[in-house]
């Protein structure tokens, strides 16, 4: 066995190794461990800040679209413009009990409690590629805030006294029926297991803090009358939040899935996230580029906010196959210098003009964990093929994004190799930063970055077994 060799000025990779021997977070999961968390200067905190506020913003926004969409109403102040076609979009291949659960008065107005979106590290500043509502990953940063607060002190990201547990907690709360300490059930979908550990291990936190907060798979709790009841110690505990750990495609095999669609107005029960398909589709982001909808976007959003997502939201289009007469061209990227009137021709794109992703909007098992993602640059004539045409014959029910690929920039981070000692790594960075929302006082306040390092030859990057997950701490 080679020696170990330990960081002088970060943590040691036996502190690492120890860390999580002791504490699984991911399930089956493992990572590359880094002597030191990525640095980002203030300038780049403060526009991180700022982009979590204009998701919000974003998010408060997307629902107004929406609502008017589906009543027929008018989108501006000072000039008619009605586009049922939105509510279309957002509604096509959803169950009519969840597209009507959506549209209740009583749900108006609630936004995610937590907002992750992805950042990519370019040249030109950061790339906005999606945005992550029920996103994992809470209770890992919230674990490496506090094993790398020992190196970095109070400049890390989501440490200190409000940590990220806490903080966590306190939106919960907020979304509690009056009552001193709610009880709180995280329920975990058998689709979304790999992130349960990380969920244990934030619920055990809390309850050694006093606070009553578990973990459940959604067959273990019930309705019982106009409430939701768990079993503990043998008697049943009535449920004042229920934090939603599951996809909405996933809404079948969720038990009191029912329950909740159709509970009444007198259940004293909170549900965070809302179950608001509208706002869990990557095409919002094609929305906020499409051109119909500018002068929409521009009044309805802060200035700044507004300013914020057209930097840095990549050019997205959404691959809807329609016929078109004859004298019009489709909403999508010219080939060959040209307009094109059918996503196929997309097959005929150079290689440089083959520079974009395609991806599945929502709703499918295969639209988050980059499992439906594309990058034409990067892959072969055939495969790029295969991704239009499924793109084309699944529009039916479930619609694809075109999205402009922006390449990350190269930079480099110290991490550990299997033996202890430690290179620097070249790669490419994703940040995650997680914002967690203040519904009255319509705020989303960051409480922590993870940062994921993947080797240089990767072009898309997430959580794969040779990159680096680390948190972020500010420097000069």
């Amino acid at each position: 066995m080679s020696e170990v060799i330990d960081s002088p000025d970060g943590l040691s990779y036996e502190a690492a190794l120890q860390a999580f021997s002791d504490q699984s977070l991911f399930e089956n999961k493992t990572w590359r461990y880094s002597p030191q968390a990525f640095p980002l200067n203030s300038s780049q905190v403060k526009q991180v800040r700022q982009i979590g506020q204009a998701c919000y913003d974003f998010y408060r926004a997307q629902e107004t679209l929406y609502l008017r969409s589906v009543e027929g109403k008018n989108l501006l102040r000072n000039r008619e413009l009605v586009a049922p076609w939105v509510a279309a979009y957002l509604d096509r291949g959803k169950p009519p009990a969840l597209v009507e659960h959506a549209r209740a008065k009583a749900l108006r107005g609630s936004t995610p409690m937590v907002i992750r979106p992805d950042l990519l590290i370019t040249e030109t500043g950061f790339a906005l590629t999606e945005v992550d509502s029920v996103p994992g990953g809470i209770g890992l940063t919230a674990f490496l805030n506090r094993l790398y607060a020992e190196v970095h002190g109070d400049a890390l990201i989501g440490a200190g006294e409000d940590d990220m547990v806490e903080a966590f907690y306190a939106a919960l709360c907020s979304k509690a029926p009056t009552i001193n300490v709610p009880y709180i059930a995280i329920l975990v979908s058998d689709e979304a297991s790999t992130y349960r550990p990380e969920m244990e291990w934030i619920a055990r936190e809390l309850r050694r803090r006093g606070r009553r907060v578990h973990v459940f798979h959604p067959n273990e709790v019930m309705p019982l009358g106009d409430t939701i009841c768990v079993g503990i110690d043998g008697d049943p505990q009535q449920v004042d939040v229920i934090y939603r750990f599951w996809e909405l495609f996933d809404l079948a095999n969720v038990p009191i899935a029912e329950f909740l669609l159709h509970a009444s107005k007198a259940a004293q029960l909170s549900l965070t996230p809302p179950m608001k398909h509208f706002q869990e589709e990557k095409l919002n982001l094609a929305l906020f580029h499409h051109h119909m909808l500018e002068d929409y976007w521009k009044e309805s959003l802060p200035k700044q906010s507004y300013k914020i997502l057209k930097k840095v939201i990549p050019q997205t289009w959404v691959m809807d196959p329609v016929e078109l007469p004859p004298n019009a061209v489709l909403d999508a990227p010219f080939i060959g210098g040209k307009p094109i009137t059918r996503w196929e021709q997309l097959v005929d794109a150079g290689k440089k003009e083959r520079n974009l992703i395609i991806k599945i909007s929502g709703y499918h098992e295969t639209a988050w964990g980059a499992r439906s993602v594309t990058l034409g640059s990067d892959s072969s004539r055939e495969q790029w093929e295969d991704a239009i045409w499924q793109a084309i014959t699944m529009s039916d029910t479930s619609l694809h994004i075109l999205q402009a690929y922006e390449k990350p920039t190269r930079l480099r981070h110290p991490v550990y190799r299997e033996d202890g000692s430690t290179y620097e790594m070249e790669g490419r960075m994703r940040l995650c930063p997680y914002y967690f929302v203040d519904d009255k006082a319509q705020k989303a306040e960051l409480h922590g970055i993870l940062a994921t390092l993947c080797p240089a030859d990767k072009k898309i990057i997430h959580g794969m077994k040779d990159a680096a997950l680390l948190p972020c701490v500010e420097v000069e």
